[in-house]
């Protein structure tokens, strides 16, 4: 990693980005809001993993048994610097989507008929499908926190809208807008209305280091891959005495105490949500990831993200005048570097497959995040999601291909 931010000395630490797509086609890629890519260091831990110490953990005593759970431990405590938080509350979980759907389950357990869930219509679906689950499972009320019409939360509308509120969910910033939640402020007004709050940090936690405590929520979730791990692997951490009183949401080894015939007891959390072999492999990688990430220089890095953003929506501006409509704010405060946007008269897809054409990877579609589109009254929307070693060469090469675009495209 080097010593000072340079996003050209970081774009060398992702042997991906050195190759062309096709002859004389470089990789400009914009879509780390759907996966990010793996830095060296991810992938050198995990073959080093996989190749010296590929084992079960916390069940054998031979060599590689010891460091496999050595390493397992190492990821847990480097999730855990990563958020500012103990990693006896941390949950190594197969993925965001299954850090939410835990609490869904288990402390969804704990609800009773007629509560309140309430549940922004920022969500991805992975926060929005597994609330709807339990609401109809438990007989729960289902509550709707509006967004402002740049794709905001409605702080101003909240207060009225948590009477008999026992959970809120809400993102830690938009997939789609970009808009980054003052999740502070979320949980002062929930936990003064007797709510607790589960954040989902997925687009959030590959922009540094999350200081979890100052948020004041009381569950947070991310995944790995955004952060360029490998799949399958993500993170929940939760309050300890929440913790503590939920019941497992899954069964079998690793998450007893012991086990009879008749009944079993369980373990503490975090090992009490963990059943089976965990995902070994790829929870190294999330503790490489955090590593890396943890060591740049996130204030350089988001100025210059602020910068790429702003000449993303200046130059689909001047390209695209009437016809260009952003999903989300148009302004560069308290947002993430991620742009979604519609030319009117195309199709999204259209869009993007153009612009692969051309070496530039984008995401278009509702993002599943549907609910939210239908509100902006969309069927969906292309998107450029950025990363810190994307540079103004690969800005340029999007703006370029929306022009050939629209020359395709339009009358």
């Amino acid at each position: 990693m080097p010593a000072v931010f340079s996003p050209a000395l970081l774009r060398a630490e992702y042997p991906i980005l050195a190759e062309d797509l096709a002859p004389g086609v470089p990789l400009h890629y914009l879509d780390n809001g759907a996966t990010g890519q793996m830095p060296r260091a991810v992938l050198d831990s995990v073959i080093a993993h996989e190749t010296r110490s590929r084992a079960n953990v916390k069940r054998s005593v031979h060599t590689l048994a010891e460091r496999a759970t050595n390493a397992y431990d190492a990821a847990r405590d480097a999730v855990a610097d990563y958020l500012n938080v103990d990693a006896r509350d941390l949950v190594l979980t197969p993925g965001c989507t299954m850090a939410i759907n835990l609490v869904a389950h288990s402390y969804g357990s704990l609800l009773s008929e007629g509560d309140g869930i309430a549940v922004s219509t920022l969500e991805h679906h992975a926060n929005m499908v597994p609330w709807q689950m339990l609401a109809a499972r438990r007989g729960l009320r289902l509550v709707p926190l509006p967004m402002t019409p740049d794709g905001r939360l409605d702080m101003a509308a909240l207060p009225g809208l948590l009477d008999g509120v026992k959970l809120v969910a809400v993102t830690h910033a938009s997939n789609v807008t970009g808009a980054i939640t003052p999740v502070a402020a979320v949980a002062a007004l929930a936990h003064a209305a007797g709510a607790v709050v589960l954040v989902d940090g997925a687009q959030m936690a590959p922009h540094g280091p999350v200081d979890v405590p100052a948020l004041g929520c009381d569950f947070y979730a991310l995944s790995g891959h955004k952060l360029g791990a490998p799949n399958g692997i993500g993170a929940l951490w939760g309050r300890r005495d929440l913790l503590a009183a939920m019941p497992p949401f899954l069964g079998g080894g690793e998450m007893i105490r012991s086990v009879r015939f008749e009944a079993s007891t369980y373990a503490r959390p975090p090992q009490r949500f963990e059943a089976g072999t965990p995902p070994i492999g790829p929870a190294v990688g999330l503790g490489a990831a955090c590593r890396f990430h943890a060591a740049i220089d996130h204030a350089a890095a988001n100025a210059h993200l602020m910068d790429l953003t702003g000449r993303l929506i200046d130059g689909l501006k001047a390209r695209c005048g009437n016809r260009l409509r952003l999903i989300g704010p148009d302004d560069l405060a308290e947002r993430l570097p991620l742009v979604s946007f519609i030319v009117e008269g195309t199709h999204p897809h259209d869009i993007c497959q153009i612009l692969d054409r051309r070496g530039v990877a984008l995401r278009g579609g509702h993002h599943c995040a549907q609910v939210l589109h239908e509100a902006f009254g969309v069927a969906g929307s292309a998107r450029a999601s950025l990363a810190a070693f994307n540079d103004r060469g690969d800005i340029d090469a999007c703006l370029a291909g929306i022009e050939d675009a629209m020359k395709v495209l339009l009358p």
